[in-house]
């Protein structure tokens, strides 16, 4: 399951304050908002950088000077938002894989009490965002692991065989990164729920011009009606590039 918490993640590969908080899912109505202010004000009131798409909104990571524009239906979360996933199973909820401030395409895409507790758990249509990978040893290594750990982590448990990963490939995006690139998938794996479908991520891996290891990452539901083309993918992952947080 998809979750998330307004903080860091040590899986981010950024500063002291980077650690992980287990929170809960990630659209659940019980998610506490970081203040009122940031609330009102997803990025917390940084300006950050301009979309590069006319109608299109901005997406900045200013700890990892990242950004990247979507679609206007997607809302994006706070720069303190952390999104991840983690072993069902795993009472510390230890993060698999982790994206910070990342946007959100129809956060209530999909409803159910699955554990008959009376309270709604949703699952969100897609999401995307940015982290550090610092202590990864290269770009492949980052597109393939990042790729599929999402994939198993939202779509998948427990059958990780049934996630498939496609070869690593370059890729450029319109600012100029270049890159390596994995996309991955699963299939078949055991339904348990009505929210339960096939899943897809991709990763985008590439060097900082401050010579770090970070990424890009995409997940969303797959074989579904409203599933995000992967064409739409590709022109959202074009738009990722760096920024000094204090530009506006």
């Amino acid at each position: 399951m998809v979750a998330a918490a307004v903080t860091g993640a040590v899986l981010l590969g950024g500063g002291a304050d980077d650690e992980v908080r287990p929170g809960p899912t990630a659209s659940s109505p019980a998610v506490s908002s970081p203040s009122a202010s940031a609330a009102d004000d997803p990025r917390g009131g940084d300006d950050g950088p301009t979309p590069t798409v006319e109608g299109w909104t901005v997406v900045a990571n200013p700890d990892q000077g990242l950004a990247f524009d979507v679609p206007g239906s997607w809302a994006p979360k706070s720069r303190s938002w952390v999104t991840y996933v983690a072993e069902d199973d795993d009472p510390e909820e230890k993060p698999l894989v982790a994206m910070k401030a990342p946007a959100v395409l129809k956060e209530k895409w999909c409803g159910s009490d699955g554990d008959r507790d009376g309270s709604v758990d949703y699952t969100p249509l897609a999401g995307a965002g940015t982290r550090g990978n610092n202590g990864a040893r290269s770009t492949e290594e980052i597109a393939r692991n990042d790729s599929a750990n999402w994939v198993y982590g939202a779509f998948a448990q427990p059958d990780r065989d049934k996630v498939a990963t496609e070869p690593v490939t370059r890729f450029t995006t319109d600012s100029g990164i270049e890159g390596s690139l994995a996309t991955s998938r699963s299939s078949g794996a055991a339904k348990q729920g009505k929210c339960d479908v096939n899943g897809k991520a991709t990763t985008f891996a590439f060097e900082s011009a401050d010579g770090d290891l970070v990424s890009w990452s995409f997940y969303g539901a797959a074989d579904v009606a409203d599933e995000v083309p992967d064409s739409t993918v590709r022109e959202i992952l074009a738009t990722l590039r760096e920024y000094t947080p204090s530009d506006s």
